[in-house]
Order: structure tokens, then C-alpha cells, then sequence
């Protein structure tokens, strides 16, 4: 019988996921256990707080571990401060609040904890759509409810001395454009490539509101869509090309709800080409192998 390895949790901005990792008869770990549950923004922190230990709680009961001894890693959006408090989540309610310490406290024990966005990207990077380059560096792309990133260095995420290292989310790609950021700035990535930002885009011009994939697929006979596609794509192709000049990454690997237009992989990568600063672009922009499950096998990864 293939033996546990970790238990992993991704906590989003729209699910709570839970995996158990167990040995294989090949080098990567498999996952034996999937469960979901919506994540209860309108509960605010104590809510989501309680949601995560009953999920981990269940899961392990169902997989007949022991919940407070078996390897735990927990991913979420945002980072955490040198005091342990959440920062720069876009799950606003999770700012400034000790995540880590209240979910160590309710399930009595400790817990690998990181952004959910190094999760992705170390998942992609060992198993994953870059693991052909996992010996070099791997940039995580998350284009979802909101944008983020990170950079995994020969097979390890590399945090940064802020833990702030891939956040391109936030950098400003148009300062003199758009509404002030959650953050406190203005013209920062996420505020146009997001997955709301197209969607809002989309419903101011054309008065109706359709999802970012419904927006993408009617581009050639919708011009408020062509126009909404058009800014995601002028967002997008900037960021990375900011991304590419100064960190010159062995590979691209892309996730979230927006990985999936087809347009990026394409007319996105012809337009980040046209602006890096070199006379071509040879670094690969992959969609991401391990679907939108890359986050929780990564949080289970850290905690091997």
C-alpha cells in the first residue's frame, strides 16, 4: 500500500482545497485524496479561519490519518509579515490577522505555510509544466481573481528578503491610469490583467456583464469585448516583458482562471516578444500542466 506522504491546502479566493499526497512507483508523489469546499468569504476571517481546520480535520478522518502528526502545508493568497500577520491577500479580511498562529492554534499543531502562489509554482516546477527546467529559474504566473507570482530557483522557491519575490501583480504597469490598488498605489497589474478587471472592464463599455472566457470568445464580432481583450493583452504583454528584462526566467509557466485563453500562448507572447529587450524571445510560456489543483500539491510539497 502506497504510504502518505502530506496533506496539502490551498485556500483561494473562491475554494478551499484539500489533498493528500502519497508515495508512487514513480518519483512524483500522487494525490489519493481530493476534496473542495467554497470558501465562506461573506463569514469573514473566523469563518474562513474555521472553514480550513474542518477541511483538514475531515480529510484526514477520511484518509485514516492522524490530523495532528502527518505532514501540513497551507497555501494562501497574500504574504506574511516578520510579527505573522497576512499582508497583501486580496481575501482583504485575512489582512493583518495571524493566520498561521489561529490555525496552528485550533488544530493544535504546526504548519508549512506559504503564499499560494509559490505553491503553484512548485508544483509546476518539480512536476509540472516546467519541470524540464526545474534545474534553473521557473517564474509562476497566477492570472485568476487576482495576479501574482513566484520564482522557484533550481527546484526551490526563492522567497526574497521581503517575501515578496515574483509579486509582478504589483508593479505599476499604467501609474497614471485606473482606481487606487487595494494595496495603496495606483496602476498596479492586477488592476488590469485580472480576471475581474476584463470582466469590469468589459461591463463598462458594454453596459452587461459577461465572464472573462465569454468575453474572449466573442472578441471578433463584439467590439467592447475586442476592446477589453485588447487591454488585458497591452497589461499582460508589459508585465511580462518587465518580468523577462530583469529576472530572464528558463521558463514562463501561467495559471488561474485566465491561463486558459488560448489567446496568451499565441498574440500574448508575440506582443510580450515585441517589447523585452532583446531581439527575441526564446524563454517558453507554458499553460500549467497540473490544472488548477498545482497550488495544493505544491502546499503539500512544502511540508515533505
Amino acid at each position: 500500500m502506497r504510504q502518505p506522504i502530506a496533506i496539502g491546502v490551498d485556500l483561494g479566493g473562491t475554494k478551499i482545497e484539500a489533498v493528500v499526497l502519497r508515495e508512487a512507483e514513480t518519483d512524483a508523489p500522487a494525490v489519493d485524496l481530493r476534496r473542495r469546499v467554497w470558501t465562506p468569504r461573506e463569514c469573514g476571517y473566523e469563518g474562513i479561519l474555521d472553514a480550513v481546520a474542518a477541511l483538514v480535520r475531515d480529510v484526514a478522518a477520511e484518509a485514516n490519518l492522524d490530523a495532528k502528526t502527518i505532514p501540513l502545508g497551507v497555501g494562501m493568497p497574500g504574504g506574511v509579515t516578520g510579527a505573522g500577520l497576512v499582508k497583501n491577500s486580496n481575501t482583504t479580511c485575512l489582512n493583518g490577522r495571524p493566520f498561521r498562529a489561529d490555525l496552528e492554534r485550533l488544530l493544535d499543531r504546526s504548519i508549512v505555510f506559504d503564499n499560494d502562489a509559490n505553491c503553484f509554482a512548485l508544483a509546476e516546477a518539480r512536476l509540472g509544466a516546467a519541470s524540464a527546467h526545474v534545474g534553473g529559474v521557473v517564474f509562476g504566473v497566477i492570472l485568476g481573481t487576482g495576479v501574482g507570482g513566484a520564482l522557484v530557483l533550481r527546484g526551490e522557491v526563492w522567497p526574497g528578503e521581503h517575501g515578496i519575490a515574483g509579486e509582478w501583480g504589483h508593479h505599476a504597469v499604467f501609474p497614471d491610469r485606473g482606481p487606487v490598488c487595494y494595496c495603496g498605489h495606483r496602476g498596479c497589474l492586477e488592476l488590469f490583467a485580472s480576471g475581474p478587471a476584463v470582466e469590469a472592464d468589459y461591463t463598462r463599455r458594454a453596459g452587461r456583464s459577461l465572464s472573462a472566457s465569454e468575453i474572449a470568445a466573442c472578441r471578433a464580432e463584439d467590439p467592447y469585448a475586442a476592446a477589453a481583450i485588447e487591454g488585458f493583452l497591452e497589461a499582460f504583454a508589459r508585465g511580462l516583458a518587465n518580468v523577462i528584462d530583469i529576472v530572464d526566467p528558463s521558463a514562463i509557466v501561467l495559471g488561474g482562471g485566465l491561463s486558459n485563453l488560448n489567446v496568451l500562448y499565441d498574440e500574448g507572447r508575440e506582443r510580450v516578444a515585441a517589447l523585452v529587450f532583446n531581439d527575441e524571445l526564446r524563454t517558453p510560456i507554458l499553460k500549467n500542466k497540473l490544472g488548477d489543483s498545482a497550488g495544493v500539491i505544491g502546499a503539500a510539497l512544502l511540508a515533505i
